[in-house]
């Protein structure tokens, strides 16, 4: 059975190709359109899924969207009801997308494919559930998933069995622990639903003390796990605005000017937000165990993707182990789409370990005619010279630009579309932000490491989710950690790792296995290959752009080297 999931139309649209109960090609739209976070319909990305797979649109058995249109759009029309009339300019402004595309899906799967075929709709939230239990290693887990919102949940709680899941409660908008951490991410001088991230990030710089009162006023969290905002200083209800003045009051500082220097209130804003968070977060999962009484715990939606949240978890709570896919947030409701229907339908679960390479790849002729279009000196070298040219050029601290196999699924580049440098000397992180990145100072970069060293390095939890090969999870490095690599170290003394097993990815374990025998040091430094505010690589193109306008020093592109 080959069932095609989508997810458009709000954020980091993207489609996912399930054959027979296996994810076989996935992709987000952001790579092939170079727009970061597009959300339009995903046709380059289902474009990709087909031709990886050679099927053709009559092909696909069935075509499943992630959400449910329909009621999205009464909660929106109540919404903007609600608000009249301040919503009117708001409404008059996103009425026409929705008339012409949002609940046009099978007119548009026509006209841009070709496809005519059936169309299920499935709950937004239903497709976060299912990504993560479905891609875990559980048999029977608890479920919670957190966003800014889906039709009308923003929250849930429920549970699987085998092949089946349930959810049982949920969080209606407008209370919302996504769209609190968007607001706040606003207030802070960042974009919303792109650099949460960010101050994830800064909120170790801070401290929380001088800000937990104001947040206690903005959100109030009860004993079933549930929680509800105070409306009276949001706006997002009815306005393109996140928030109103009365927020400014409340933190008696006006909104952070974007790209203005790091002021440590601001930070200690971030903090306080971080910790709110991370509290509510322990209540609602520890009444999910209570409720369900399950060891283990499948979370997802885009507050799962709060890494620095997720590794203190399972020391919060009363589970025991964790999974979270590789996108929790509305890209990887595609995957989680396509498994639901392809499970519901043919009443079987694959188990797997699934590892995201699932993007396109490039044969070497073809890479090595596109050297040729740009003109560079290459050249071109067998496996084994290529790890061990590689891993000596790390130990003279070179940036390498790395580019090999399928192109990985998720937020994250997890050793396909990676620029790889030496984690030795604390200034490679400024460097890399600065010359190569072109971003915040702030920033911290991932450590990559060997799977058998981890407990040498971190302290971790007793149990390894397989997540962690996902780079999802942050926890503290011990004294050798941070004495050996400190350029991955943060400011707290943490690092979002990925652990990285050969099994998953045969080529770049190796190439940081020669690492350790010149260096003694099973870690490297990993970062997405890209720029600010550009998506990660997807093409060969893509990856000698990138690298001929930074200060990258070398690419690693399939067998070649093409140096600068």
């Amino acid at each position: 059975m080959n069932t095609l999931g989508i997810s458009c139309y709000y954020h980091d649209a993207a489609a996912a190709l399930v054959v027979d109960g296996n994810v076989v090609a996935a992709a987000a739209e952001e790579r092939f359109t170079r727009i970061k976070h597009d959300n339009s319909f995903p046709q380059h990305a289902i474009r990709f899924c087909l031709h990886w797979t050679n099927l053709k649109p009559e092909d696909i058995d069935e075509v499943v969207f992630y959400e449910k249109p329909v009621i999205k759009f009464e909660r929106i029309l109540m919404q903007h009801l609600e608000g009249f009339p301040k919503s009117g300019k708001i409404f008059v402004e996103n009425i026409g997308s929705w008339i012409q595309y949002k609940l046009n899906i099978p007119k548009t799967l026509k006209r841009v494919i070709g496809y005519d075929g059936p169309i299920s709709y499935l709950p937004h939230h239903l497709s976060h559930a299912a990504v993560t239990y479905y891609l875990s290693p559980f048999t029977e887990a608890a479920i919670v998933t957190v966003d800014g919102v889906g039709e009308w949940a923003t929250t849930t709680m429920g549970n699987a069995h085998g092949n089946t899941i349930r959810i049982d409660r949920e969080i209606h908008f407008p209370h919302s622990l996504g769209l609190l951490y968007s607001a706040i991410t606003a207030y802070l001088g960042f974009e919303v639903n792109d650099a949460e991230y960010k101050v994830m990030g800064m909120a170790a710089y801070g401290d929380p003390k001088p800000f937990r009162k104001q947040f206690d006023e903005l959100i109030t969290s009860f004993a079933d796990g549930s929680y509800a905002l105070n409306m009276s200083y949001f706006d997002y209800v009815w306005s393109d605005r996140m928030y109103g003045k009365k927020l400014e009051r409340l933190f008696g500082y006006p909104t952070r000017p974007k790209e203005s220097r790091l002021e440590q209130h601001y930070a200690d804003i971030a903090a306080a937000l971080q910790e709110k968070l991370e509290t509510t977060m322990y209540n609602l999962v520890n009444a999910s165990y209570e409720k369900y009484k399950t060891p283990n715990l499948c979370l997802s939606g885009g507050v799962a993707l709060n890494s620095v949240m997720n590794g203190k978890l399972l020391s919060h709570t009363k589970f025991k182990k964790i999974f979270i896919p590789p996108d929790p947030g509305d890209g990887g409701c595609a995957i989680g789409a396509a498994l639901c229907r392809s499970v519901q339908q043919t009443k079987k679960r694959n188990m797997f370990s699934f590892f995201p390479n699932v993007g396109p790849s490039f044969p070497d002729d073809q890479i090595e005619d596109i050297l040729k279009q740009y003109n560079l000196r290459y050249k071109m070298y067998d496996r084994s010279e290529l790890i061990s040219y590689t891993a000596k050029l790390l130990t003279k601290n070179k940036v390498i630009g790395w580019f090999q196999g399928r192109m990985e699924w998720g937020p994250r580049a997890l050793g396909n579309r990676s620029i790889l440098a030496s984690a030795r000397d604390e200034k490679m992180k400024d460097l890399i932000n600065a010359k190569i990145k072109h971003r915040e100072l702030f920033r911290p970069f991932a450590p990559v490491v060997l799977s058998p060293y981890i407990k040498q390095y971190f302290k971790t939890d007793e149990y390894l989710s397989p997540s962690l090969r996902y780079m999802l999870m942050v926890y503290p490095f011990k004294p050798k950690g941070k004495r050996d690599v400190p350029a991955t170290a943060h400011v707290d003394g943490s690092g979002r790792l990925q652990v990285i097993e050969r099994a998953d990815n045969p080529l770049y374990y190796d190439l940081i296995e020669e690492y350790r025998k010149l260096t003694g040091i099973p870690i490297i430094l990993n970062t997405s290959f890209n720029v600010r505010g550009e998506p990660i690589v997807c093409t060969p193109q893509d990856a000698i752009n990138c690298f001929l306008k930074t200060d990258i020093d070398q690419l690693v592109i399939g067998p070649y080297i093409i140096s600068k």
